[in-house]
């Protein structure tokens, strides 16, 4: 009889283990980091992810492993067995977020609100007040701006937004470590974040670095619009075009009217603006049409103004050609 009870029972145990069972709705269980075992199981029964949270707790004794914190998402009906193995595995639910290169922290702030990451104006506050995660590598920095840097991260659907800057500036140490960055870190991302704003092209880098670094040796104003467009959005005047005025709007971002490099960087580059603008190219160049402007899709550099007047005329020529077409 006992023999027979104990084979029902583990018969019992083991229809509950490996019949599927749960929401037919997408759910998510957060299991709270120092959760006692018998709680979890609560938990999971409670959100109708498992059917008995005894059957739950059998199993943990039974596979005598340890359970991970965290989110996890059910989307479906599965076995118990199953879910103690993700639970085992730490197989918790995050939300990747790619950044781009020559991203600004508006448009970080835009992009983690659009994955249900909080609010554009939490992300935006914490750049602005924890600049103690970069005060060794740049004392000047008034914001995270230029060390949020650019790559794809996963992240767990809380997560504050003081802890999604720290991530990405470690990852920009990571990458500063990489390229070896030194000196005046300050004016080297600055530089950078022009470098990445005014062209996409690779090789083009080092040609357009060199352009400003040309510009600063003879004291002539760097004269970059993307410069004017974050001192715009800094001011709340961005218009989403750039306007003959706008490069009068007296900001301390405007190099039209300021000589010498912007306050800061201007948005957060990647490997190889940073590159560039460590090593910039040795030429003789003062003007260039950018690429992003070029119906040709290439960047036209100059030495003269002579030279880059018949660049601007040749660009707009063929814009007027493209758009007869």
């Amino acid at each position: 009889m006992l023999l027979l009870l104990l084979l029902c029972g583990a018969g019992a145990a083991a229809f509950v283990w490996l019949v599927p069972y749960g929401p037919t709705q997408e759910t998510f269980v957060e299991i709270i980091p120092g959760s006692p075992t018998l709680e979890i199981g609560k938990q999971l029964q409670q959100a109708g992810v498992i059917p008995s949270q005894y059957a739950f707790d059998a199993l943990r004794i039974v596979k005598a492993g340890v359970l991970k914190a965290g989110t996890y998402r059910f989307a479906g009906p599965d076995t118990t067995a199953n879910i103690y193995e993700r639970i085992h595995r730490g197989d918790v639910y995050t939300i990747a977020v790619t950044i781009p290169e020559g991203s600004t922290v508006f448009e970080i702030a835009a992009r983690l609100q659009g994955a249900k990451l909080g609010p554009a104006a939490d992300f935006l506050t914490a750049a602005k007040t924890e600049t103690e995660l970069i005060k060794d590598l740049d004392s000047q920095a008034t914001s995270l701006e230029g060390y949020l840097f650019p790559d794809t991260y996963r992240f767990a659907p809380k997560t504050k937004p003081i802890e999604i800057a720290a991530l990405m500036v470690k990852r920009f140490r990571t990458a500063a470590t990489q390229l070896g960055l030194h000196g005046n870190v300050h004016d080297v991302v600055t530089m950078a974040s022009l470098v990445e704003r005014e062209t996409a092209i690779d090789k083009e880098r080092p040609l357009v670095a060199s352009v400003f670094e040309n510009r600063l040796e003879k004291n002539m104003p760097l004269m970059t619009d993307p410069s004017v467009i974050y001192g715009l959005q800094l001011a709340g005047a961005w218009r989403g075009t750039i306007y003959a005025s706008d490069l009068q709007r007296d900001t301390p971002y405007n190099t039209y009217l300021h000589q010498g490099m912007p306050p800061g960087p201007i948005a957060n580059p990647g490997l190889k603006s940073l590159k560039a603008a460590m090593d910039p190219a040795q030429t003789n160049y003062l003007y260039f049409v950018a690429a992003g402007a070029n119906a040709q899709g290439q960047s036209l550099f100059a030495e003269t103004l002579e030279e880059h007047n018949r660049n601007v005329s040749e660009y707009r020529d063929a814009v007027k050609k493209a758009g007869d077409q």
